[in-house]
């Protein structure tokens, strides 16, 4: 079980451990700079299927069978599978449950999904439900510009607040006994809608969220930002993350100046690659931690580290109707002993 702290925290009482992650990305995700902490990489953007959905299955299933394979577990060994992605109705996560055949429990948290999964998950090994949880999240450039913006094909022009929807697939194994690093507590956050109405600049519709999970969770634990190696966000971007900077400084006293930076702005090299504003989409956070950062932590160079996922809860009705962006952020903290 665990012990809650605050008002929106949680610790669980035998903190669950990180044993297995795996990574796949896409080409352009492949020529940033972390491209030698990704388990695969992949040539084409259609990974040999037919439609870009179709790849990002493909993808999905390929992290997850990556991760398993990591540690010899078979997916009959796994008791739970939690995923989802920035497709209607997750139809990634709903087909690669299809082809894994474990328990499956369909999430949608848009771009906080990472971290989301995470502390199901954790709630789930601690709370005596199980043993072995598999956690997933994907995006793809192609599929969900041409389902939230515009299709890639049409060369719309983009705003300097845009960001570059992520193609790749991430995917963590959280157990109950192992190796690695542990989930020590983790931050629910609440939905929150500043007025927000351009799917263009979803840094700033996202930030207050950051922001107000952020200040939550120091509070609630008692710590300050400077408890932490590194704080990550994903995805805010470049201006979504100087407003979370200013908001968390305003309405909390903290300063993220020292060791905080966004998963979308670590992804690529913004110098280099045309992203503007950064990276969004769900495999943003999932290939900087469980590739990148995990494997710092592995090597000794990290050893506590907190994610804040951010995520644009709009979908295509709403815009079409007018509706504001709410947004929300969970925080989890991942630590090595």
């Amino acid at each position: 079980m665990a012990t809650k702290l605050g008002k929106q925290t949680y610790q669980p009482d035998n903190p669950p451990f990180i044993i297995s992650t795996g990574t796949v990305a896409g080409p352009f995700e492949g020529q940033g700079p972390l491209k030698d902490y990704f388990d695969h990489v992949y040539t084409d953007t259609l990974a040999g299927e037919r439609s870009f959905e179709n790849a990002e299955k493909e993808m999905m299933a390929n992290a997850c069978f990556t991760c398993l394979q990591k540690v010899n577990v078979t997916p009959q060994e796994v008791d739970f599978y939690l995923a989802g992605d920035l497709l209607n109705q997750i139809i990634s996560a709903g087909f690669c449950a299809l082809e894994l055949n474990i328990p499956f429990l369909g999430i949608y948290g848009a771009c906080s999904t990472s971290a989301e999964g995470l502390a199901l998950a954790a709630m789930l090994v601690d709370g005596g439900f199980a043993k072995l949880v598999l956690a997933s999240t994907s995006s793809h450039n192609s599929s969900a510009e041409r389902q939230y913006r515009y299709p890639t094909e049409y060369g719309v022009h983009r705003k300097p607040t845009a960001q570059w929807t992520v193609t790749g697939a991430g995917a963590a194994l959280v157990a109950g006994y192992g190796a690695g690093p542990r989930i020590t507590t983790f931050t629910v956050g609440k939905v929150v809608d500043q007025g927000i109405k351009d799917p263009m600049n979803l840094g700033a519709a996202m930030a207050p969220a950051a922001a107000a999970t952020m200040v939550q969770h120091f509070a609630d634990t008692g710590r300050g930002p400077e408890y932490y190696d590194l704080i990550v966000t994903g995805d805010l971007g470049k201006f979504g993350r100087e407003l979370a900077v200013i908001t968390c400084a305003s309405k909390g006293g903290f300063d993220l100046s020292k060791n905080y930076n966004d998963c979308g702005l670590m992804i690529y090299d913004t110098e280099k690659q045309d992203v503007h504003a950064g990276a969004s989409g769900c495999a943003s956070s999932a290939l900087v931690v469980y590739g990148y950062l995990y494997r710092k932590m592995l090597a000794g160079e990290l050893k506590k580290i907190l994610l804040v996922a951010t995520g644009a809860l709009h979908s295509v009705t709403s815009f079409q109707q007018g509706a504001s962006i709410p947004a929300i952020a969970h925080a989890v903290s991942i630590e090595m002993e």
